[in-house]
């Protein structure tokens, strides 16, 4: 017989997969998914509520703007009352319902907030994560087709000697945030597997270049 706290993680992922039907590639129910995972195998490395990380986990990108529409972390900000007025619907205690709102919000890179609670940069990291590596660089493509954006620029594909424009230039946003994300992480944990994953970015980028006869 399944306890309270696995029925009501059972509807918190229904939930979130529901409100994630028709979201881009980059931030569907697959990514969701994988940031639940992620942000798991972080949590059995640290003293953490578990239920609070796989919440929030969960309900991080139930609201998702079109990228480069509202200001900078509305989209976290949007899925944290969300998340907290169908929480509280849902019987989740007062205290519990603040703090997987506080972690929906904070997660955000665009955002700028730092984690108040052991959860919240859990939530950063299993995020951040799903960036880089391989599964990054797939999302990288699906976004910067969505934006729009060219593959690089002409005549400075590197952007040595420019100012990076990840939202005009997708190759751009390889060094304007991805090759940073290591040393942004919050745990010991989440900096081992970024730090494995950002090489892979890394070797991608010099590969693209090369490719390109363009030195770095």
């Amino acid at each position: 017989m399944s306890s309270p706290t696995t029925a009501i993680l059972d509807a918190i992922q229904m939930f979130a997969r529901n409100r994630c039907a028709g979201h881009d590639p980059a931030h569907d129910a697959l990514h969701v998914s994988r940031v639940v995972a992620n942000a798991q195998a972080i949590a059995g490395q640290e003293t953490a509520n578990c239920f609070i990380v796989a919440a929030a986990a969960w309900l991080h990108d139930i609201v998702q703007l079109p990228k480069g529409s509202g200001p900078p972390g509305e989209s976290a900000r949007r899925s944290a009352r969300e998340a907290h007025a169908f929480l509280s619907k849902l019987g989740v205690a007062a205290a519990d319902v603040a703090a997987i709102a506080h972690a929906i919000e904070a997660h955000s890179f665009s955002g700028g907030l730092k984690p108040e609670s052991i959860e919240t940069a859990i939530l950063q990291d299993a995020d951040r994560l799903d960036a880089l590596g391989a599964v990054g660089l797939a999302r990288l493509w699906v976004v910067a087709g969505t934006m729009g954006s060219e593959l690089y620029h002409e005549s400075d594909p590197s952007g040595g000697d420019r100012e990076l424009d990840d939202r005009a230039y997708g190759l751009d946003h390889i060094p304007a945030k991805l090759l940073k994300l290591p040393d942004l992480m919050n745990t010991a944990t989440g900096r081992e597997i970024a730090l494995q994953r950002a090489a892979y970015v890394r070797e991608f980028q010099e590969t693209f270049l090369r490719e390109l006869d363009v030195s770095l």
